[in-house]
């Protein structure tokens, strides 16, 4: 999940600013969640792409 669209309900202002303490813990926090939690979601999709693209790949040489 990304926080760019996300609202603080302490402050009302975007988390993205983090105006307040609640939005920077927050804006800390989904930083930090999984492995994968600092990259965007196109950029997830580009992997995956490529992971599918090298598994594709793999596949027609080994047949």
């Amino acid at each position: 999940m990304t926080y760019d669209r996300l609202v603080c309900a302490n402050c009302a202002a975007p988390v993205n600013e983090g105006r307040c303490r609640v939005c920077r813990a927050s804006r800390q926090r989904l930083q930090e969640d999984g492995q994968f939690g600092g990259l965007n979601p196109m950029a997830l999709i580009a992997l995956l792409a490529l992971l599918i693209a090298a598994l594709a790949l793999v596949a027609h040489q080994t047949a």
